[in-house]
């Protein structure tokens, strides 16, 4: 069962991105958390789009960053599971994004971007 509360949570992790502050989103996953993301082949073409530990994570991300200057979310539902939540937002360019998040205690132990269209 989750032991945070989604919303809370949600605005926190938005607010970190908005903020483009990798560090305080990076506090909400377990240092041994798993993040996947289509996009990474953007950044690195032969990349399978999995990013597994922080150090791994972080780098992904940050790179990111840097070709994403306008990067800002807007959050529109959040849903919550058993041990998941699901942040539904719209990015800087209009385009709908969920984070398909898994939670083990209060951190995030895998991740999942995921993209509309």
């Amino acid at each position: 069962m989750l032991t945070i509360d989604p919303k809370t949570f949600a605005e926190s992790w938005c607010a970190a991105w908005n903020a483009r502050d990798i560090e305080a989103v990076l506090a909400h996953f377990h240092d041994d958390a798993t993040f996947t993301s289509p996009f990474a082949r953007r950044i690195w073409p032969d990349s399978p789009g999995v990013f597994s530990g922080k150090p791994a994570i972080r780098a992904y991300w940050t790179e990111g960053l840097k070709m994403v200057p306008d990067l800002h979310f807007r959050i529109e539902t959040v849903f919550s599971g058993v041990d998941t939540v699901v942040i539904h937002y719209v990015n800087q360019a209009g385009r709908h994004v969920a984070e398909v998040l898994t939670f083990q205690g209060d951190k995030v132990i895998s991740g999942h971007g995921t993209y509309a269209g």
